[in-house]
């Protein structure tokens, strides 16, 4: 697989620090969406690192589920700010934590992968 670490690296500490800022009520700010459009570019990245490799696809296909969903939570957010966030899924956020946590499982395969 072509080497993505810093990819994977700046992915998991978005999203598991975007997670964070929401769980804790932080309000939008400038930095979040910045944050934010990178951490798609990283997704990209990886996502296309893995199409190439062609040898795991099944990691592939979750990776990418799992972060389309994570996308759609932060999307909310960068969109509407806190407010709109807790209107759509403010009853959700403990799914969102379960999506996070999985990722975290994905990453770590993903950084085994390059080991």
């Amino acid at each position: 697989m072509l080497d993505v670490k810093n990819s994977i690296d700046n992915l998991e500490w978005t999203t598991t620090h975007h997670l964070a800022h929401i769980q804790n009520q932080h309000p939008f700010m400038r930095r979040w969406a910045v944050q934010f459009e990178l951490a798609y570019t990283d997704f990209r990245v990886i996502q296309l690192a893995l199409q190439l490799d062609g040898q795991y696809p099944e990691l592939l296909a979750d990776f990418s589920k799992t972060y389309e969903d994570i996308h759609n939570f932060e999307f909310a957010f960068a969109g509407d700010g806190l407010d709109g966030f807790n209107q759509q899924f403010g009853d959700q956020i403990n799914v969102y934590a379960s999506q996070v946590d999985h990722f975290e499982d994905l990453i770590d395969q993903l950084r085994d992968l390059e080991s």
